[in-house]
């Protein structure tokens, strides 16, 4: 039985998602509380097992995350990603950008942690997308 509940569960959060365009963190805690009162669950041990999830996820990657999408706008208006763009462009042309894409996510990937690297980054591959006209994936 519980593996069927686990299964609506789902079903209804990718329903909650794509059908009805909830918000995915709506979305999220509306399944979870539904998950909760079908597995028999009280009131209070749902929102005590809510709250734990949420805190310890956000905990974690909360900040992390906030400073990396700081330093990301940060580099983005001011300039940098579009000078690394202009130096990448010249140096390895437009034929071998992927590579030095591939250089510079390994560059930066070294000193950050991957969910700050990759929030630092996601403006510069646009830029270089945009000012390359190349597909963004």
């Amino acid at each position: 039985m519980p593996l069927i509940i686990i299964i609506f569960g789902v079903v209804m959060l990718l329903i909650l998602v794509t059908a009805i365009r909830l918000n995915t963190v709506f979305s999220l805690l509306i399944t979870s509380i539904a998950v909760g009162f079908a597995m028999g669950m009280s009131v209070e041990e749902i929102l005590k097992s809510v709250e734990t999830g949420a805190s310890s996820t956000m905990g974690q990657l909360g900040l992390l995350l906030a400073f990396g999408s700081v330093l990301g706008k940060l580099m983005a208006e001011g300039g940098a990603a579009e000078r690394i763009t202009t130096v990448l462009t010249a140096v390895f042309g437009k034929k071998n950008l992927p590579w030095a894409m591939v250089l510079t996510g390994f560059l930066v990937g070294i000193p950050l942690f991957y969910n700050v690297g990759f929030i630092v980054l996601v403006p510069f591959v646009f830029m270089v997308c945009a000012s390359n006209k190349l597909p963004m994936l």
